[in-house]
């Protein structure tokens, strides 16, 4: 098959797995720094370490390249098509690990993590329409099946860096064998092309969607079910070993293990299906996720606060 046929196809179950590949991809922007925040914070603080408002740049510094990577993707991706934001996410998070494993500053820090997040960003927007498009008969099951790869891939990432440590190695060796996905599926995907996002003529503007009530409150609560997970994972590690004693590798992982247990939810509500109200399921999360986060974060029992 020559080069040009085998692009003008789209293959829904190559790509389909790619997109979950793409999904690790994404999950190693979130949770790699996590994992070193207290060796970051030995390496550009010295004897005294960064601060807390230090440490809390870092990962801001990510998240706001995540969440404009969204917003820049969003409108774009209707318009320009899916593909050039899939592989430039891709490349954008390569040459970031690249970057950041040889950065001798805090301020370059900084500002690779925003382009990390920004590749992160790209993904996170674009995976999931892709997906939808590339499976419209069973398209709850797939983008279940998209979003636990996300977990796979906080489960590779930590456990990686994890490793890493033990080993005796580094933040540099963490960035430079991490690398390797996101540089694969730019590779792959560029080779490959992608179903349209929307038909022609039927786009739907956002001041419309901006009426609708429930769609207000879906985005509401995406926004506020993402702060909690964000903001436990970023501060999970470093909350182990500051303030609950606990060694380094622990502190990576309890990381670990609570991205299985997001996994393990995500593909249990996939395979509830309809059989439970969602309405139900998100009432029975939220007020569990309440009582466990505050619990965490004031028993006594070091073992309890951190299980």
């Amino acid at each position: 098959m020559s080069a040009s046929l085998h692009v003008s196809v789209v293959r829904p179950k190559l790509l389909t797995a790619l997109s979950y590949g793409a999904m690790m991809s994404l999950a190693i922007g979130l949770n790699l720094l996590p994992v070193f925040l207290t060796t970051l914070s030995a390496r550009f603080g010295g004897e005294a370490g960064l601060s807390n408002e230090q440490l809390g740049r870092l990962g801001a510094s990510g998240f706001a390249g995540l969440v404009i990577g969204i917003l820049i993707t969003g409108p774009l991706a209707d318009r320009r098509g899916a593909k050039l934001f899939a592989v430039g996410g891709n490349v954008v998070m390569a040459a970031s690990l690249v970057g950041l494993a040889w950065c001798p500053t805090y301020g370059g820090m900084c500002a690779l993590l925003f382009w990390l997040g920004l590749g992160a960003g790209m993904l996170d927007m674009v995976l999931s329409p892709v997906v939808a498009a590339l499976n419209p008969e069973r398209r709850t099951r797939a983008l279940n099946w998209l979003h636990s790869f996300y977990c796979v891939g906080a489960v590779v990432t930590i456990g990686l860096g994890t490793l890493v440590l033990g080993a005796g190695g580094g933040w540099r060796a963490a960035c430079l064998l991490l690398v390797a996905l996101p540089a694969g599926l730019a590779v792959a995907m560029a080779a490959l092309k992608f179903p349209a996002l929307s038909a022609d003529g039927k786009r739907t503007r956002m001041r419309v969607l901006a009426r609708e009530v429930w769609f207000v409150a879906a985005m509401a609560a995406i926004f506020l079910g993402g702060a909690t997970e964000a903001g436990l994972a970023q501060w999970l590690p470093a909350y182990a070993e500051k303030s609950l004693g606990y060694p380094v590798w622990m502190g990576g992982m309890a990381l670990l293990v609570f991205s299985v247990a997001m996994a393990l939810g995500r593909m249990a509500v996939g395979a509830a299906g309809g059989r439970m109200s969602p309405f139900a399921m998100m009432a029975w999360g939220c007020g569990a996720t309440v009582v466990l986060f505050v619990a965490g974060s004031f028993f006594p029992m070091r073992a309890v606060a951190l299980g």
